[in-house]
């Protein structure tokens, strides 16, 4: 238990003989005990010495008691010191007014010893615990104040991070495209020659690893248009089975002979969304890459759309390998360690489905089937409004 040593008392009172019981009732207790008889002696003593409790008397000569309390309240120095009125009068006004100008307490004269020490005692601990209530208020603003510079250089440096990404997108999606283009424009040149068949398979192998570039910078440079909103896209109410439809067809013209089947059902052929008819497309030809990079020239893939509950819901099935435990932790981060679809590459095709669906305050959902293979849902509003 702390000592009450340290709590310092100001009796404030004109009448020697009322300090002298007051003192001697305090001093037993161990309390410090300083005295004033006049209201200006007592204002004079509180500019040179802190006090935990004053005990204040109103009939005072000159200056009376209220108005002591009056200029003690209006000195930040002072303010919080309790104050308890010394008062032989018990009629209500004088109560309720010393009450009023910051009072905390009353005694009435003659005093008794165990009421003083209990009212003292109280409003000591009172004191005491806003003391430290403050200063742990204060302590936890300091420690709000540093976490929030902490937060605030943490998000700098998260946004330098997020545009170095995309900036690191943007130029390698320009960078490779001029090259990119040459090159196709050299294997298409080289298949209207006489070549032997062994030089006709690395003709193929190099398209192939042109039109796989071409995808990629087609990826990135739309995953930088989309974080930076360089093109606000329009969305316009879209027949479902068109867009699914012109994915197909765009994906078969592309993958001819490299995978095993693709089917499209559809639960009304009248079906339509708002969206971004070329943002759609090409989230479901992603998918249909996906399933083919991942399964391999025997997969088959089903897509199909479905109203439900005023959303649409285009599904991507196919029978591969479906994802990993790994990929699954990471499903739409960009340049994740190993591929967020199966096990390699560079994961930026769900990243950029992720964007797109974003785009349209939709959503994508993923998971591995219970018979094998993936399934990749993307739901759309019927209408953005």
């Amino acid at each position: 238990m702390t000592s009450k040593s340290r709590y310092k008392i100001l009796i404030v009172d004109d009448i020697p003989k009322n300090i002298q019981i007051l003192g001697n009732i305090l001093s037993k207790e161990d309390y410090q005990v300083a005295y004033a008889q006049t209201g200006e002696q007592a204002l004079s003593i509180t500019k040179h010495q802190s006090f935990d409790l004053i005990l204040l008397d109103i009939m005072l000569p000159g200056m009376d008691g209220f108005e002591v309390c009056k200029i003690l309240k209006e000195n930040p120095e002072t303010s919080d010191i309790p104050v308890i009125f010394l008062t032989a009068k018990a009629d209500m006004n004088s109560i309720v007014k010393g009450f009023t100008i910051g009072g905390q307490d009353y005694i009435t004269k003659p005093f008794n010893a165990s009421e003083l020490l209990a009212r003292t005692e109280t409003h000591i601990l009172l004191y005491k615990q806003r003391i430290a209530l403050a200063e742990l208020n204060e302590k936890l603003e300091e420690k709000v104040r540093e976490r929030t510079l902490e937060l605030e250089k943490a998000y700098k440096r998260l946004n330098q991070l997020e545009k170095a990404k995309t900036d690191f997108l943007d130029i390698i999606s320009h960078e490779l495209r001029t090259p990119l283009n040459g090159i196709t424009g050299l294997t298409t040149l080289l298949n209207l020659t006489s070549l032997s068949k062994e030089q006709q398979e690395y003709i193929h192998y190099l398209e192939d690893v042109a039109n796989r570039l071409t995808r990629f910078s087609e990826t990135a440079l739309l995953i930088t248009e989309l974080r930076t909103n360089r093109n606000e896209p329009d969305f316009l109410p879209t027949q479902v089975k068109y867009v699914m439809e012109t994915a197909i067809y765009q994906f078969q013209k592309n993958y001819e002979g490299k995978y095993g089947s693709i089917n499209l059902a559809i639960e009304d052929n009248n079906m339509t969304f708002e969206a971004n008819t070329a943002l759609v497309k090409r989230s479901l030809e992603m998918l249909m890459e996906n399933a083919v990079k991942f399964g391999g020239t025997n997969v088959n893939i089903e897509l199909s759309a479905k109203a439900e509950n005023e959303k649409i819901i285009l599904t991507c099935n196919d029978n591969g390998p479906g994802f990993s435990k790994e990929a699954q932790k990471r499903l739409f981060e960009l340049f994740s360690a190993g591929d967020v679809m199966h096990h390699e590459g560079t994961g930026l095709s769900l990243a950029a489905i992720k964007l797109i669906m974003d785009y349209h305050k939709g959503k994508i959902n993923i998971k591995n089937k219970d018979e094998g293979g993936a399934q990749v849902q993307l739901t759309f509003n019927q209408t953005l409004g």
